[in-house]
């Protein structure tokens, strides 16, 4: 499929789309004022936490630039908006993961969150400096 034509409709999906959220209906922010939006608001996190989120959140968005499943589109987006909510109401420091959404994860999901959960144990423990361990290029932690 023509790469222009995926990123139109990534566009067009986001653009139109609603998503149901504790039942108010809102619409979704397109890709890019997004991506813009989640890297602003890291500007308020500590050095760590930030370098780390916009590693993060840069290999996400690239990884589905490319995504022309619209199902997949809204859940991408909706799920980033909630995340960039909890990090402007300040509630990202004490959020927990509902059994709900866990349950829905793919199995390589929840070995990423594992993953995910023990690098920061390694990196408050001071065990790890990690911006040496992430790849700069995919964002990802090296072993």
């Amino acid at each position: 499929m023509n790469s222009a034509l995926v990123r139109f409709n990534f566009r067009r999906w986001a653009s139109h789309s609603r998503v149901r959220s504790d039942k108010i209906s809102q619409t979704l922010l397109p890709p890019l004022q997004l991506y813009r939006s989640i890297l602003r608001a890291h500007r308020q996190l500590p050095e760590l936490q930030r370098s780390l989120g916009d590693k993060y959140v840069t290999s996400e968005f690239k990884l589905h630039k490319d995504t022309d499943n619209p199902l997949h589109i809204v859940g991408f987006l909706a799920s980033w908006q909630d995340y960039l909510k909890l990090i402007n109401n300040g509630t990202w420091q004490t959020g927990s993961l509902s059994r709900e959404t866990f349950e829905k994860m793919s199995p390589d999901q929840v070995v990423q969150l594992y993953e995910l959960m023990k690098e920061s144990e390694r990196v408050r423990h001071g065990e790890v400096d990690p911006s040496k361990n992430v790849d700069p290029d995919s964002g990802e932690f090296k072993q």
